[in-house]
């Protein structure tokens, strides 16, 4: 390029970031390092890939090597309140939320933006399996890895200034290029825990936030679809759609988390085909394309794992759209997010599971 445009990389102190950062060095940009600070690291987080004080350092070691300065930017305040406290209020509300959505939506582009905005940043970049292509997002080509379903709440002014840098690599060759490259996060484990979540009990982030007699931390009736009450429950947040474990036995047939009614604390278990439904609603919805109208076609994914489904738009109205699907979709939980795509792969938007 004849002029180095200059990119701010979120550098989290994994391998991803770590490549993203040295193939925009290897490209002839003018590369600045950034790593997000999110919440306090106190004892009860231990050493993971990312969101420590290890994976700061980290950080650090791999921009040093790549020769590109590097800061850390505290994004704390902003975290606690568009992430864990919307993660707190949602399982509240009987729903279950993703909270690595909120999180991409809000601090890790929207937040993060700003700084690069103060750094005189053409771009901003990140470690994330997408591709970013002429203003719009696609799925990344390794299918085992892609991230765009996490994606969807950006705001499209951003995904015009995204590079992402190892959307078009596998994850076994975006390791060879950091050993190639003798970064030393090239054989760092990944992260798949919530970060803020650091041994898995998302109920004790709960009870640490929410008052002692909350209504979701209390216990409540299990009942069956036709409203039989078949045991107890110890709090209607421990539960989410589909989920099996904790339920009484006794059954002809397994039982699973068919339904929960915060208003009546009660958890609704019922088979695994009163799990499947045809219709979806969602709210908060943002376009990362032109909106779509009542009888468009669209695939639609509703859980991270899940395949995409072909379906149409049946309404639209505000931020809330429905949608038809063209066969059954197992466990549409409300808080998940419910994400569109076209037939190219190419990222439209999405919404939260109403």
């Amino acid at each position: 390029m004849s002029e180095r445009e200059r990119v701010l990389v979120a550098m989290s102190g994994g391998v991803d970031s770590s490549v993203a950062a040295a193939i925009l060095v290897e490209q002839g940009y003018d590369v600045v390092g950034a790593t997000m600070k999110l919440f306090c690291y106190s004892d009860s987080v231990p050493n993971r890939p990312c969101c420590s004080l290890d994976s700061i350092t980290d950080a650090q070691l791999v921009a040093h090597k790549l020769g590109i300065p590097h800061y850390v930017v505290n994004l704390e305040d902003r975290f606690g309140r568009d992430v864990i406290g919307d993660f707190v209020a949602e399982y509240a509300r009987g729903r279950t939320p993703i909270p690595c959505v909120r999180c991409n939506s809000f601090t890790k582009f929207r937040d993060f933006l700003h700084h690069a905005d103060a750094l005189d940043c053409d771009y901003v970049a990140t470690g994330h399996y997408v591709i970013a292509r002429q203003g719009s997002l696609y799925r990344g080509r390794d299918p085992r890895k892609d991230q765009s379903y996490f994606l969807w709440g950006i705001d499209r002014s951003v995904v015009r200034r995204m590079l992402a840098p190892v959307g078009e690599l596998t994850k076994r060759e975006t390791r060879a290029v950091a050993r190639r490259l003798g970064l030393v996060t090239a054989d760092k484990r990944e992260s798949v825990e919530i970060c803020f979540v650091p041994d898995g009990d998302y109920a004790g982030v709960l009870e640490r936030h929410l008052p002692g007699d909350a209504p979701a931390l209390t216990a409540g009736p299990l009942v069956t679809v036709g409203g039989d009450v078949v045991g107890e429950h110890p709090g209607f947040a421990r539960y989410t759609i589909g989920q099996r474990r904790g339920l009484p036995g006794g059954f002809a047939e397994p039982m699973y988390v068919v339904a929960i009614r915060p208003e009546t604390r009660e958890v609704v278990v019922g088979s695994d085909s009163e799990l499947f439904g045809h219709d979806v609603s969602l709210q908060e919805v943002n376009w990362l394309a032109d909106p779509l109208s009542p009888g468009d076609a669209v695939w639609v994914q509703c859980r991270y794992r899940a395949r995409a489904v072909p379906g149409t738009i049946a309404a639209h109205a505000g931020d809330r759209i429905a949608l038809r699907l063209a066969e059954p979709v197992r466990a549409i939980a409300p808080g998940q997010s419910g994400v569109l795509y076209d037939a190219n792969d190419r990222l439209l938007g999405g919404g939260v599971i109403a």
